[in-house]
């Protein structure tokens, strides 16, 4: 209903328009004195009539071929191309003859001697509004009656054809064997054929409206219909998509109500049954302020069932999405977003990814919402932001909040620099002070028990304030010197005591009481660091082809910082291990009693370490290569290839620890070898060495000890972990198209309100080839692969992962795209995903399959590429669950 009535909403306010207001344009034609014209020579020039009425129009006409009169000269004959101008209404046609003594105008065409075809049909237009084509009209300026044959116009991606209009005297039009479509071909694939209709300022009565495709009535009728013809918003029934699901059976699916509430925010509730009992309600809501906000609302329930008869998988599910964004201009220095997406955990694996059966969608694990606002004080002196957040992991069922969180920023100022001073600065003027207030209420418990007592109970609350003061100065002119330090306090409303139980074998366990109450801890560090830049002498190649030179580039840095000793128990904040007994616990390993954090898992832990004075180095490496463009021809040109991009090294120095005083290093990279093949890697490396030991007369294998691989003369530490990554594309026109179609649809859906995830879900719910299959791109193949390797302790694992995806077009109408993978553990393929496309013109099929694993599926969709028509479409679905059947 509410796209018939769209569709004739649509089509009246076209024929209101071609007709109701070109006919009052011409109305004052027959008023015009003509001059007489020597029928003798042909009319090639334009002749300007002046209207003696009070609006002082005039008429300008003319025809290639000739202008002739009638022995009365009360008609008017103009042959070929000819052409009529009143105001801003244009009448073009190869032929036009008017009547002066009937107040008639008549045009048409022409049958074509060579072709026998039909051409030069009468093109009328007026103001800005978009031409119109008939196969001939009439039109009384008298009596204002107006008569059209075979109208074909176009209308907001919409096109009307064939058929009959009438005006009549007091405005009403009625029009028969009308067809609309959004098919631009002068005789469309498909269409609504309104048989007849009477159109009013106020309202529409139609006869038996239906579907016509290829010229063959469907049985999708509707014996007569009654529409109120507004110029606002409105409100209509949204109706279903029919079809079959393996498990749940039949269903009728989004059928549901539109509310057109008003010109700033709508509603659509939606809903979907089956056959087997499943069901599923959703409420869509979009608002927009100009210039102000926008945002939509969606909440989703599901109930479902699936499975064998008998020992059905019954659950509920729901979903609650909200987004809102404003726009900078509204409220300059103070901002509101909210990116809300909450669900129950096994909502999107339940539904299929509400039945779109994106394997994306269907494996997230986590979900993250926040609403936040921030505001600029003090002239930009501080910046003060809140948010409201929560992270869920569906897989353990784990929920974190942030109920809310604040912060408090000061820009970095120089105390001691004045803003008038003239001159270079003094050493005490670089120095700067920072301020950052931290505040946080977290609850980190099981979804389950969220809302309940014992979820409340674990309320975390607590502030941070951090202060860093640092001065920056060079020397040398290449060395970079900076020093400083950083004052952190916390303050929480919480803490723990840990109660211990010793055994017979010496072992032990604790439990852990949560106490309320104020507990505050300071921590500080001193540090001062030196950085540089070395480059490498160029390397020039005369005799490796393309080669020109290679560049190598060094940027290195070294720190010191220290802090005292904050575990020490009379400091406050560590407590002492004691046992049931009343015993202080000893670490075997260190011979020093055991000692915990009392703020060891509140809001604010801190950072309370043991005495520590580190030298910490990292080394920056850049190498580029310097090659002759091939696509230069005057053999001058070159480019540069970033051999390696930010090859790190870094780690620290411990002076003041008792043991294994150097830390792992670890390193990063990437290389950018063409613009289709990039790899990134990365690693670590230790620099201890495995030995066999025993532990309490026990045989241990492969324990690290405290003794570098040098003094063991090996040349090269351990290599824990080792990771590589690379993708690549053998189309790089495919890639570029992809994005950019990507872009241009998250740009449009983002301009609504909505989420990069409700996005993506959006971008399977349509199942759009022309969105994401380009027919122009004849083929495409990339692949990703992923390699990571680890050794803990002389147990090597390896892991590597290969995703691949192509598509090619069989004909230049059909589209064939694939997506899988393959499991080097499992030795298989990943689950893949076939799809096939084809271009109907004005319509477009697409099948899915899913050919194995847990959603194992297919679909069949046939439906108007055109968004006006986009609930008009056919579709046959075979579940996922049909492993049971």
């Amino acid at each position: 209903m509410k796209l018939l009535n769209n569709s004739i909403l649509l089509f009246s306010v076209i024929l209101l328009t071609f007709n109701v207001s070109k006919a009052n344009a011409i109305s004052s034609f027959s008023l015009q004195q003509l001059v007489q014209q020597d029928t003798s020579k042909k009319d090639t020039a334009k002749i300007k009539l002046k209207n003696n009425s009070d609006l002082d129009k005039k008429i300008e006409y003319k025809a290639n071929d000739s202008v002739r009169f009638s022995k009365d000269r009360s008609i008017i004959y103009m042959y070929g191309n000819a052409r009529v101008i009143y105001g801003d209404f244009e009448l073009d046609a190869d032929y036009i003859r008017y009547d002066q003594k009937n107040n008639v105008i008549f045009a048409s065409g022409k049958i074509d001697p060579k072709t026998k075809r039909y051409v030069g049909r009468p093109i009328f237009k007026s103001g800005s509004e978009g031409s119109a084509v008939a196969d001939s009209l009439y039109y009384n300026s008298a009596t204002t009656r107006a008569k059209v044959f075979g109208v074909y116009s176009e209308q907001e991606g919409g096109f009307f054809s064939g058929g009959q209009s009438k005006k009549q005297v007091d405005n009403e039009l009625h029009i028969r064997n009308m067809m609309y479509s959004t098919c631009n071909l002068p005789h469309p694939h498909f269409g609504l054929m309104i048989s007849k209709g009477i159109a009013t300022e106020k309202q529409i009565i139609t006869g038996p409206v239906y579907m016509q495709i290829e010229d063959v009535p469907t049985p999708f009728v509707l014996p007569f219909a009654f529409f109120p013809k507004t110029n606002k918003r409105t409100s209509g029934i949204i109706l279903p998509t029919p079809g079959e699901d393996a498990s749940r059976g039949f269903f009728l699916q989004n059928a549901g109500y539109y509310l057109g509430l008003n010109d700033y925010w709508d509603a659509k509730l939606m809903g979907s049954i089956y056959t087997n009992g499943s069901y599923e309600a959703t409420l869509t809501s979009n608002y927009i302020k100009r210039y102000k906000f926008n945002g939509n609302i969606n909440l989703n329930y599901a109930n479902t069932k699936n499975g064998i008869q008998g020992q059905e998988n019954i659950g509920k599910n729901f979903r609650v999405g909200w987004t809102h964004s404003q726009n900078p201009n509204a409220s300059p220095g103070s901002t509101f977003t909210a990116s809300v997406n909450v669900s129950s955990s096994t909502y999107y694996t339940a539904t299929a990814a509400n039945t779109t059966y994106d394997q994306s969608a269907i494996a997230t694990n986590t979900s993250t919402s926040s609403i936040a606002y921030s505001k600029v004080l003090a002239g930009g002196l501080f910046n003060f932001s809140t948010a409201l957040s929560a992270q869920q992991t569906f897989s353990t069922r784990q929920i974190f909040l942030q109920l809310p969180q604040f912060n408090l920023n000061m820009s970095t100022i120089s105390p001691f620099d004045s803003k008038n001073r003239s001159g270079e600065q003094k050493w005490y003027q670089k120095i700067t002070v920072g301020y950052s207030l931290q505040g946080n209420n977290t609850i980190s418990t099981a979804d389950s028990v969220l809302f309940k007592p014992e979820g409340l109970r674990k309320l975390q609350t607590g502030f941070s304030h951090n202060i860093p003061i640092g001065m920056n100065f060079t020397l040398l002119k290449y060395l970079t010197f900076s020093l400083g330090g950083t004052y952190n306090e916390v303050w929480n409303f919480q803490s723990i005591n840990k109660r211990y139980t010793t055994f017979t074998d010496g072992s032990y366990t604790s439990r852990i009481d949560t106490l309320s109450g104020f507990k505050r801890g300071g921590s500080y560090n001193l540090s001062t660091s030196m950085s540089t830049k070395v480059y490498g002498k160029t390397k020039e190649f005369k005799n490796l082809g393309n080669i020109q030179q290679l560049r190598h580039v060094m940027t290195p840095s070294v720190s010191f910082s220290y802090s005292p000793d904050f575990t020490d128990p009379s400091k406050g904040i560590f407590k002492e291990a004691i046992d049931q007994n009343g015993r202080f616990l000893i670490n075997p390993s260190t011979g020093r009693p055991v000692t915990y954090s009392s703020l060891e898992g509140m809001a604010f832990p801190g950072s309370f370490s043991t005495e520590q004075a580190s030298i910490g180095f990292t080394l920056d490496n850049t190498t580029e290569l310097k090659v002759r463009s091939p696509k230069d021809t005057t053999g001058t040109g070159s480019r540069k290839i970033p051999i390696i991009q930010g090859l790190s090294f870094s780690g620290s120095y411990n002076l003041l620890a008792t043991s294994k005083k150097l830390t792992p290093i670890s390193f990063s990279g990437r290389s950018q070898f063409t613009d289709k093949l990039g790899i990134n890697y990365n690693g670590t490396l230790n620099p201890y060495v495995l030995r066999d030991s025993t532990n309490n007369g026990v045989f241990v294998q492969n324990v690290e000890i405290d003794r570098y691989f040098w003094q063991d003369g090996k040349y090269f530490p351990r290599l824990t972990n080792f990771g590589f990554s690379f993708d690549y594309g053998f189309n790089a026109d495919a890639v570029k198209k992809k994005n950019e179609n990507y872009d241009k649809l998250k740009g449009q859906v983002e301009k609504q309100g909505i989420t990069p995830l409700q996005s993506e879900q959006l971008n399977a719910i349509n199942r759009d080839p022309n969105a994401f299959v380009d027919f122009n791109i004849p083929w495409n193949f990339a692949f990703q692969y992923r390699f990571d390797y680890t050794n803990n302790l002389g147990v090597s694992t390896i892991t590597n992962t290969l995703n691949f995806n192509g598509d090619f077009n069989l004909t230049p109408k059909w589209k064939f795209t694939f997506n899988s993978g393959y499991d080097f553990k499992n030795k298989g393929l990943t689950p893949m995903n076939i799809a096939i496309y084809r271009d109907l013109h004005c319509w477009d099929m697409s099948v899915n399959w899913i050919p194995y694993g847990a959603y194992k599926s297919y679909s069949v969709t046939i439906k108007v590429k055109s968004s006006i028509l986009q609930d008009l479409k056919l579709s046959k679905r075979q579940g996922f669950y049909n492993t049971y059947q």
